[in-house]
């Protein structure tokens, strides 16, 4: 029974990653407005970028042996 579960789960996961790399997908997903690329965001936002990425680079050194 488990091992069924697992090969659903890996050809569920395989057929995830089939569809995000097809280019249907990415034309359907790039004709929607909310999945446009915004080059300008606002500067509290742009804000809150920047320290989530220092965060997560520090983060980063601290896991490393």
């Amino acid at each position: 029974m488990a091992r069924d579960t697992g090969q659903r789960q890996d050809r569920l996961a395989a057929d995830i990653r089939r569809q995000f790399t097809d280019l249907s997908t990415a034309r359907f997903l790039h004709a929607m407005p909310a999945f446009r690329v915004v080059s300008d965001i606002p500067d509290h936002l742009k804000e809150l970028l920047d320290r989530l990425e220092t965060s997560e680079g520090q983060a980063a050194g601290r896991s490393q042996p």
